[in-house]
């Protein structure tokens, strides 16, 4: 039952205990016992909106970073991906396998903004060998929901 509810709240965290229970045949109690526990153990980490920025005044610039880093004996990757989370920008940061080692994606205002970043802070980190930066031009699909406009009736075009 917990990974129908973990997938229940990852596509709408809105929904009331009330409301999961009835889809899962089971008490409102129930629900917010294992949320609760989910919550405590680390499962569950938080819960964010999904926002599309391009439909409000904020300046948001986003930037996936590929890094090349040459590891620390004795802990891999995991003291270089640390201080790479340590960032305000860094939204994620993911071992990857592949050409490169470290995927990062982060915020900023502008492109000079990301570009400052990658310059003064991510690439002096002393294992940092080399970087590439792509930047988002557009979003069409965020963590399950479409960001294209519809048109006509309002359902999505197939294509």
């Amino acid at each position: 039952m917990k990974e129908l509810l973990l997938n229940i709240l990852a596509k709408n965290a809105r929904l009331t205990n009330q409301q999961i229970a009835s889809m899962l045949n089971t008490t409102p109690e129930q629900v917010a016992a294992l949320i609760d526990e989910m919550e405590a153990d680390g499962t569950i980490m938080g819960y964010k909106a999904i926002i599309d920025w391009d439909k409000t005044d904020k300046d948001v610039c986003i930037a996936r970073i590929e890094v090349q880093v040459t590891p620390q004996g004795g802990v891999g990757f995991e003291e270089v991906a640390a201080r790479i989370c340590q960032f305000e920008e860094v939204e994620t940061v993911y071992l990857m396998s592949g050409g490169y080692d470290i995927a990062v994606t982060i915020t900023g205002k502008t492109f000079k903004d990301v570009a400052l970043f990658v310059a003064h802070r991510l690439s002096t980190i002393e294992e940092v060998r080399s970087t590439a930066t792509s930047f988002v031009l557009r979003k069409y699909k965020e963590r399950g929901c479409s960001l294209m406009e519809t048109e006509g009736d309002g359902r999505e075009a197939n294509l």
